[in-house]
């Protein structure tokens, strides 16, 4: 018999649930462990430098009190921030989260992508650097939300959370002509793991019809193929979640289904 292999996916928070969900669909052979970093979100708040100085050390905490096999960067502001330093820092395979610029691009038939992101995220010159790559000549709107990840956390664990105050984030987003289909947005990268909690309210509130380009289906397809062959006969497989706040959470049931029906420890 052989032990699964431990995943670690770590987020400033509770969007990269909307990661986790994928990964265990693809790799239920594995155990994992959730890592939100609450005390410090949320990190498009933070500088760059800010963001380094926390989390490369912290990830090295994770490494030795976890021993993952591979740990998933669930978070875009994080990933477009720290992936180098980490991968040179630490002997482990690393999957990040990155704007999905390229596929989105590829895509769009009117030429005109928004990337919704946090405000960090889309000032980053590695986002720069995707839409000049791989921009493929389209209009790429780079969209910062000061208060979106915040929103989708509070959804989350229950507190109403306005139309208003979504429709607010999610505006900007919409450039063009809304009465002709091909001088508009059509197609639109969410580039914070948070935003995908609120897609179905995003989806109500567009003022037209996009496509919505989430990357943690593709995530998941990584970290299946960097882990190799399922393991078909397991000694262990579960599910924890750690808060570095060390705060107990009452999420309950809303957290089994990202966990694949497991009830985390």
């Amino acid at each position: 018999m052989a032990d699964s292999p431990t995943i670690l996916v770590f987020d400033s928070g509770l969007g990269g649930l909307t990661v986790l969900r994928e990964v265990v669909a693809a790799r239920p052979d594995a155990h994992y462990v959730y890592v939100a970093d609450d005390a410090f979100f949320p990190y498009g708040h933070h500088s760059e430098d800010e963001i380094i100085a926390r989390v490369v050390p912290l990830v090295g905490d994770l490494i030795t009190a976890h021993k993952p096999d591979l740990m998933v960067i669930a978070c875009n502001t994080m990933s477009v921030s720290v992936m180098g330093h980490l991968r040179a820092a630490y002997r482990l395979p690393f999957v990040g989260t990155v704007p999905a610029i390229k596929p989105a691009c590829a895509q769009s038939k009117t030429r005109r992508v928004s990337v919704l992101g946090t405000k960090a995220t889309v000032k980053r010159e590695y986002t720069q650097a995707l839409i000049r790559d791989h921009g493929q000549g389209c209009e790429v709107t780079l969209v910062g939300s000061p208060e979106l990840a915040s929103l989708a956390e509070a959804a989350l664990s229950g507190t109403t959370v306005g139309d208003g105050d979504i429709f607010a984030e999610l505006k900007p987003c919409f450039v063009g002509n809304p009465e002709d289909t091909m001088a508009r947005t059509d197609t639109i990268v969410l580039a914070c793991t948070h935003y995908p909690l609120l897609l179905d309210r995003l989806i109500k509130l567009a003022p037209w019809r996009v496509n919505w380009i989430d990357p943690a289906p593709a995530i998941a397809r990584r970290v299946s193929d960097l882990l190799g062959p399922r393991v078909t006969d397991l000694v262990q497989s579960g599910a924890e979640i750690v808060f570095t706040s060390k705060r107990a959470h009452r999420l309950g049931p809303a957290l089994t289904p990202f966990f694949g029906g497991r009830i985390p420890a």
